[in-house]
């Protein structure tokens, strides 16, 4: 049988194998053994073997699905007591409530460190009898490690976990067959599992923290492996800081969320289409809209992390507008939730490709599985048909492209006519402002990015104050724009 190494102080092994023992038979179970050599106790009871559970699996969650401005802070493990301590004195300093896995071996040698993780306010989970990877392991063998930690667990602490995690994070049906049989309401995983780190610069860890700060997040530490426990949790409390984030412990998280539907479930889902017959498909292209009111739009392309997005969220609200967003795809993939959250604030959610290719460069499939793939990425993500406006990367676009972009089902294609370059991190919020006002005229379009380290963010509220001076009001592009709009061609 394999325990948990490199733990200290440990008491006897024959006092702990008597102890898991004990709890076992007074809970009407048996501690799983291996053979006699690894030290396992076998009982004519431990040998039967575990009929399958044919009911509903546990939820698979490694991410809540809320928009609300949460994260969970989690640890696999339990060290010794110094280093415990140490880390409650740190998370109390942090205001942080966090969640521990705990193996049940471990919570039988030192229980008065798992009970003392509860009354510093944190939650207990269970992290199998032994830690071990269960990847190899029959149903019965996955079952009995589960189970087992759970009565050790009740036993020694009072609390019956509700998650189950395993060494490695790996969820598997059997895995959540067990976990449903043994009572747990869902196997956790996580968004981002923090290794030890290797050679990275101060800023490069937090630009890579900062990539992992999302709404409903699950981060996971490792305590038998971090070597840098102390300045992982101060960079990731730093992190959610900056992004106006907080830490709940994993059951509040798991609360809040809610359940997705299955995407092709979903209004809208097939708004978009492979269809290789392009030639005679009709397109809106749209670079500023004819009006005789002097309205513009705020336009907001690309992606980034939840601090860079929030933000921009946050200063719309504050001003009481509401914009258009293209989203690129593969970083809605990544973080659904932060999708979501900007179609709950009124906006528009429209389609900036998957991964933001050069589109005149794309053959006919090539191009459409770009357009088709964030079409049902979005929608999967806000779970509503996002608002059918296309915005190609670069602006650029031809006849050919735009036709096979229509025949997609994207017949609504937006590019801009005012543009203050404010991607380039060089260009300071004042620049970019003047900028934009010098070019404003009713009915325009303006480009901006949610992007990453540029001045966009600082350059917002200037833009908003200065337009509206000039007695302009912002719109949606969807109050300019919809299904049954201009013919082919360019409206100015």
């Amino acid at each position: 049988m394999k325990v948990m190494k490199d733990f200290s102080p440990r008491k006897p092994a024959g006092w702990l194998v008597l102890a898991v023992l004990a709890i076992s038979m007074l809970s009407g179970c048996t501690w799983m053994g291996g053979d006699d050599t690894d030290g396992g106790i076998k009982t004519a009871e431990a040998d039967k073997p575990v009929q399958r559970y044919t009911g509903e699996m546990s939820q698979a969650v490694s991410l809540a699905y809320t928009t609300s401005r949460n994260l969970a802070l989690t640890f696999n493990g339990m060290a010794d007591v110094q280093t415990m301590d140490k880390l409650f004195d740190q998370l109390d300093a942090l205001g942080i409530k966090a969640t521990f896995f705990l193996p049940g071996m471990r919570v039988a040698e030192e229980p008065d460190i798992a009970r003392q993780i509860l009354s510093r306010g944190h939650e207990i989970e269970n992290n199998t009898l032994n830690a071990v990877d269960m990847s190899r392991m029959d149903y019965g063998q996955i079952y009995k490690e589960i189970h087992l930690a759970n009565d050790v667990i009740r036993k020694q602490t009072g609390v019956t976990p509700k998650f189950v995690r395993t060494q490695t994070g790996a969820i598997s049906d059997d895995i959540r067959l067990a976990a449903a049989q043994s009572g747990q309401q869902a196997v956790i995983s996580y968004s981002l599992f923090l290794h030890n780190w290797k050679a990275e610069t101060p800023q490069q860890k937090k630009n890579y923290i900062r990539k992992y700060i999302n709404r409903g997040g699950i981060v996971a530490i490792d305590l038998a492996e971090n070597r840098t426990l102390n300045e992982s949790v101060n960079l990731i409390a730093a992190e959610a800081s900056a992004a106006g984030y907080h830490f709940v412990t994993l059951d509040k998280l798991v609360a809040t969320g809610g359940v997705r539907k299955p995407a092709d479930t979903v209004q809208g889902y097939q708004a978009a289409k492979y269809n290789a017959d392009y030639a005679k498909a009709d397109y809106n292209l749209v670079y500023s809209h004819k009006t005789a009111k002097k309205e513009i739009a705020l336009t907001f392309d690309d992606w980034g992390t939840d601090e860079t997005i929030t933000k921009l969220l946050d200063i719309l609200d504050q001003y009481h507008v509401k914009g258009t967003f293209f989203l690129r795809a593969d970083g809605v993939e990544k973080n659904p939730n932060l999708a979501r959250a900007i179609a709950q604030a009124g906006h528009d959610v429209g389609n900036h490709t998957y991964s933001h290719p050069v589109l005149t460069k794309l053959s006919v499939k090539q191009l459409q599985d770009e357009v088709v793939k964030a079409h049902r990425i979005i929608t999967d993500a806000i779970q509503q048909q996002p608002a059918m406006l296309f915005r190609p990367p670069t602006g650029d676009i031809d006849d050919r492209t735009a036709r096979i972009i229509a025949a997609a089902g994207y017949r609504n294609i937006v590019d801009f006519d005012i543009d203050p370059n404010d991607w380039n991190r060089e260009r300071t919020a004042s620049q970019i402002v003047n900028s934009v006002i010098q070019q404003s005229h009713s009915g325009g379009i303006i480009l901006l990015h949610s992007l990453d380290d540029t001045h966009t963010a600082e350059a917002l509220p200037g833009i908003i104050q200065n337009l509206r001076k000039q007695g302009y009001t912002f719109v949606k592009l969807s109050d300019w724009i919809s299904d049954d709009g201009n013919p082919s061609g360019k409206e100015r």
